[in-house]
């Protein structure tokens, strides 16, 4: 496994160590490759919400150049939103 100097700000060094001290990892290591697994997954979420939003926002061009639109207002969505919300 390749090794990797790192350096991190107090703040940060102080979490490690307290991560350590939790008895939770056995070593730095363990912490920062969790933390950086966690850091994957977060980015790969975002690209899927990215991506869906993309999709969405396609869908409503093509709608509306199909001449698909809605008559009912934004106050009007928003108003009914409010309202199954409060059901």
């Amino acid at each position: 496994m390749p090794t990797m100097n790192v350096s991190l700000p107090a703040e940060m060094a102080a979490f490690v160590e307290a991560e350590l001290a939790s008895g939770d990892y056995a070593s730095a290591s363990e912490v920062v490759r969790d933390a950086l697994r966690l850091l994957r997954r977060e980015r790969a979420a975002e690209q899927e919400r990215l991506a869906i939003l993309r999709r969405e926002i396609q869908r409503g061009i093509d709608d509306a150049d199909a001449g698909r639109l809605s008559v009912i207002s934004i106050a009007e969505i928003a108003e009914d939103v409010i309202a199954r919300q409060r059901k």
